[in-house]
């Protein structure tokens, strides 16, 4: 996934989508298993320092060009809005919300990117398939998760929950701002050392809020159990280095529409493992909503399946 300059092939793109859906799908559990033991800035901080230390020791053995100011000012612009703003609020506020609404939340955004993918405009908004199909998935999720948010919602501090559920709401916008500035503005054809970058601006942003917040005071590494550092180290190694850099990659080869798509599918993801490794139960409600959102996932990627009409003069 060095570059895309040539094209790639079908296998490492359905590989890469792959990734992204399933490593994701599995991140919010994760993310609380983490907050059960240490605290968000910390997690942060720590997450993507170590994320990208790792990444620069990779780039720097497969000779990619790292210490470049054409790659680093766009990567930290892109670092701050993804992972500092977009993935720093959802560990934020899973503190305070239940996974399932956060999920939700961040699942609208898929319809910030086509709202904001200016110069793609003309070619989404012309595409019914796509626009129908980010709705219905939208409208998926919320079936999806319809009876854990009613069972969840007295519980709900509402000043305080409200607060946070605004931040989902702009952290969702800057994913989507970023995730686009980083399609046009990539500084390097390297999406690992765009990645190395991006994950060392957020890891450094997050380090301040340590001091701020008082959590160092309150730090006691000693007595963090082991299955607290298990979930962060799977946030570093699958969340972090190969999922994320999927995701960077994929926004350089295919429209950010379709990349988008993994807003709906995580959640899809998240109730199957539940299910299959934590002795979840599914209800009617809930297949409903599944078989809503891989519909409206075809629906998006529908015209890839037409067959190209063949115009008169170009006949063979």
């Amino acid at each position: 996934m060095k570059t895309a300059n040539s094209t790639p092939s079908t296998a490492l793109i359905v590989l890469a989508y792959a990734t992204v859906y399933i490593v994701w799908g599995s991140t919010y559990f994760f993310i609380q298993k983490a907050l059960s033991g240490l605290p968000p800035f910390f997690i942060g901080a720590f997450r993507f320092v170590a994320s990208g230390l790792i990444m620069l020791m990779w780039s720097i053995l497969q000779g990619d060009k790292v210490f470049s100011l054409k790659a680093i000012k766009p990567a930290i612009v892109t670092g701050l809005l993804l992972l500092f703003v977009g993935n720093g609020v959802v560990i934020w506020v899973e503190q305070f919300l239940p996974s399932a609404m956060v999920a939700i939340m961040v699942s609208s955004a898929p319809l910030w990117f086509v709202l904001l993918d200016q110069p793609k405009w003309a070619q989404n908004f012309s595409n019914k398939s796509t626009i129908i199909g980010l709705l219905i998935g939208f409208a998926g999720v919320i079936l999806l998760f319809s009876e854990k948010i009613m069972a969840s919602m007295g519980s709900l501090n509402s000043s305080r929950d409200l607060f946070a559920m605004v931040l989902v709401v702009l952290g969702s916008m800057s994913w989507a701002g970023g995730s686009l500035y980083s399609k046009y503005n990539a500084g390097s054809d390297s999406a690992t050392v765009n990645s190395t970058w991006q994950m060392f601006a957020a890891g450094v942003a997050f380090t301040p809020g340590i001091f701020l917040t008082g959590e160092l005071e309150a730090l006691d590494l000693a007595s963090v159990p082991a299955s607290v550092w298990g979930a962060v180290v799977y946030l570093i190694v699958f969340g972090s280095i190969i999922g994320y850099s999927a995701y960077v990659w994929l926004l350089k080869v295919q429209p950010a529409t379709k990349v988008s798509t993994y807003a709906y599918v995580n959640p899809v993801v998240a109730v199957l493992l539940g299910i299959f490794f934590a002795n979840e139960s599914i209800s009617l409600l809930q297949i409903a909503g599944l078989v809503v959102i891989l519909g409206s996932v075809l629906l998006i990627n529908l015209h890839q399946y037409r067959k190209p009409k063949v115009l008169a003069g170009n006949a063979a």
